[in-house]
């Protein structure tokens, strides 16, 4: 039991430790360690993790469209990007722009193949998916010695994929 005669209560994860939280969904007491805050208050982890589970909607069949919607386009994108490597100050700035508008259209991609199901490890097959449509190109521009071509890959891929996860998983980084 979690309470004692004196009405002290004990966290159900840590039973030496003394508490004063309940979790808000299921009232079992909780110790500070053990609560996460949510908009509605603190609650234990397993309630948590149950939630975030209806959350979850992907099926397996998700997983592949997702990953093919995103390495398509990936591909013609990089290959893009080859022909922007090179050309100077202005490379940079096309390409800061461009990324974030490719990364912008493979997520809607992604999300209309997917048929808006959501779920995290969907989210990273998404973002696998656009760098392996980039991998071709890069090995390419490896094989060239075609060090500019590397750069502008590079660029498109740590500008372009975080554009894409945050637009996809709904993540807001500014509120």
């Amino acid at each position: 039991m979690t309470e004692t005669e004196t009405g002290t209560l004990y966290c159900y994860v840590h039973p030496t430790r003394e508490t004063g939280l309940r979790c808000n969904n299921c009232d079992r007491p909780i110790c500070a360690s053990c609560a996460i805050r949510t908009p509605t208050g603190y609650r234990c982890r397993e309630c948590v993790r149950g939630q975030q589970k209806v959350f979850d909607t992907s099926q397996w069949v998700d997983y592949l469209f997702g990953f093919l919607a995103a390495a398509v386009p990936s591909l013609l994108a990089s290959l893009l990007v080859t022909l922007i490597g090179g050309i100077g100050f202005f490379m940079f700035l096309i390409l800061g722009v461009g990324a974030s508008a490719a990364g912008a259209v493979i997520a809607e991609a992604a999300r209309f193949a997917t048929r808006k199901h959501r779920s995290r490890a969907l989210f990273l097959t998404v973002a696998a998916g656009m760098i392996a449509g980039a991998a071709p190109v890069i090995v390419y521009q490896l094989l060239g010695l075609n060090v500019w071509g590397l750069v502008a890959q590079a660029i498109y891929l740590v500008v372009g994929t975080p554009v894409m996860y945050s637009r996809l998983s709904g993540l807001q980084l500014f509120r």
